[in-house]
């Protein structure tokens, strides 16, 4: 169904084929829930493992892991596979490699905060500038002092860290608002409520490992179970946007290939636009445009292709649309702006063909060998090779327990980081003052037993004083009664003492 340059997605008047090496400009898979767009996903990431290129795709409705099962006939499928000429048709099973961010239906994918970085991580907790900048501070605080953010309870302890000494920075890197990590503390609980504690850890995730090939010369597909972390849509975006952007700082410059090193979808692609603020949307356009080059091609897979900003939307040049669903004035109009994107065919009217697609169908248009789109066909989409449907949680376990990549990421490492580093920091800071007001205290209480001295010999020297006094008043009493008992003879001394005591002592 394919060949060493060609990839077969689908039937129309003609083969439709996607230049291998053309993969790698991009794609844009579009149209309404339910119009195919899982299946044509599917099918573009077989012919990708059949020809030895690894996919990475997330599954949001948690049926893209059955690539690992062989699909079986029915009705449906037989019509559709003798309408498409495609006899013999072969089931077959994919090498399939199976992730999650938290660990329960796949290898856990961890990151640490640092490799996030403070643009990506503002974006998942939803900060506001001021708080974004001020984020942006604590993470350049952290590098300046060479402290590594690994996991949540690093950065939250970098963050009260700063807090609490704000004004010792405030002068080398800018106001630091303590409201504003205030802010950034509460959006980490939130965070932490949504399971990132999860994806914030060691050992981090190797972004080699998406490129593997197995024994037969088939690429793994690479499948990210995200029925739950598409419940945090500001995580599932930004986490697929940190792969991105690992891809493009890891890869080196390949130019144009043969085939692509890597297929990345990124399903539910408008989330990655919503609510974006102009510097990330001006990263991701570069990323965009630039990730070509390191021989990674991106699909992106939306219900509608307004969703994509219209720099991002240029360097889609693989297209398949299905149908969009007409209800409304805006949906036209949307209609009608999309079709103006397509190379034009005049057996084709494409606003209202786009209305009338079947389910499976859709309006084609790819790259050329030049690197030209092709003239938009209608044409019916292939079959996928691999079951419909989901895989059974027994099978989900022996894809996971007997990968490589289990003992490697199962066990969650936890080293020296920030959080260890900034308590040491704090306990010596606080042996310090406890030392310093022990050693305020000896003073004190010398001072005090210098003082109490100084009293005592005071005291002493008045006691003494007081008691020589004293001794000094005894003698000269001793004088008074001798001399008046030595008049109380005389005539004088009688008449004195009669007057004194009342009666008159005689002489003897």
């Amino acid at each position: 169904m394919s060949d060493n340059l060609n990839v077969l997605i689908g039937k129309g008047e003609q083969p439709v084929n996607l230049v291998l090496r053309m993969a790698n400009r991009h794609g844009l898979i579009a149209g309404a829930t339910g119009t195919g767009k899982t299946i044509t996903l599917k099918v573009l990431a077989e012919y990708f493992s059949d020809l030895g290129v690894p996919v990475f795709l997330a599954d949001v409705k948690g049926d893209l892991a059955s690539v690992a099962m062989p699909g079986a006939i029915n009705p449906k499928l037989q019509e559709r596979i003798d309408k498409l000429g495609l006899n013999p048709f072969e089931f077959k099973a994919y090498p399939t490699r199976l992730w999650d961010l938290f660990g329960e239906l796949g290898h856990p994918l961890r990151t640490s905060v640092s490799e996030m970085g403070p643009l990506l991580l503002a974006r998942i907790l939803n900060l506001n500038d001021v708080q974004a900048g001020v984020l942006n501070i604590v993470f350049r605080i952290a590098d300046d002092q060479g402290l590594l953010l690994v996991d949540l309870k690093d950065i939250r302890a970098m963050l009260q860290f700063v807090g609490d000494h704000s004004e010792e920075f405030t002068t080398e890197y800018g106001t630091i608002a303590k409201t504003s990590i205030g802010a950034i503390q509460r959006a980490l609980l939130t965070l932490e409520d949504q399971g990132g504690t999860h994806f914030f850890a060691e050992p981090a995730f190797e972004i080699a490992d998406f490129f593997k090939i197995d024994p037969y010369g088939k690429g793994y597909i690479n499948v990210l179970a995200s029925e739950k972390l598409f419940m945090a849509p500001a995580l599932y975006s930004t986490f697929l946007l940190w792969l991105l952007a690992e891809l493009f700082e890891e890869l080196p410059e390949v130019g144009d290939l043969d085939k692509p090193k890597l297929v990345f979808f990124f399903d539910e692609a408008h989330l990655l636009f919503e609510d974006a603020p102009k510097p990330l949307l001006d990263k991701i356009e570069l990323v965009v445009r630039l990730i070509r080059s390191k021989g990674v091609g991106v699909f992106f897979v939306t219900q509608n292709p307004i969703d994509i900003p219209d720099k991002v939307l240029g360097q889609l040049g693989n297209r398949v649309q299905h149908a969009i669903r007409a209800y409304t004035p805006k949906d036209q109009k949307a209609i009608t702006a999309m079709a103006e994107t397509f190379r034009q065919n005049p057996a084709i009217d494409i606003p209202s063909t786009i209305t009338e697609l079947r389910t499976g169908e859709a309006l084609v248009s790819l790259l050329d060998e030049e690197g030209r789109p092709s003239i938009v066909q209608r044409a019916m989409i292939l079959p996928p090779h691999s079951i419909i449907g989901t895989i059974t949680p027994q099978k989900r376990e022996e894809l996971i327990t007997n990968s490589p990549f289990y003992y490697k990421y199962h066990q969650v490492v936890d080293k020296e980081t920030a959080y260890e580093l900034i308590k040491a920091k704090v306990a010596q800071q606080q042996a310090a003052i406890t030392a310093q007001a022990l050693e305020k205290e000896k003073e004190a209480a010398a001072k005090l037993a210098e003082i109490e001295a100084l009293q005592r010999e005071k005291e002493a020297a008045r006691q003494a004083k007081q008691s020589a006094k004293s001794k000094s008043g005894s003698t000269e009493l001793q004088k008074m009664t001798k001399s008046l008992l030595g008049t109380l003879s005389s005539s004088v001394g009688r008449e004195i003492a009669r007057n004194i005591f009342g009666t008159l002592v005689k002489k003897r």
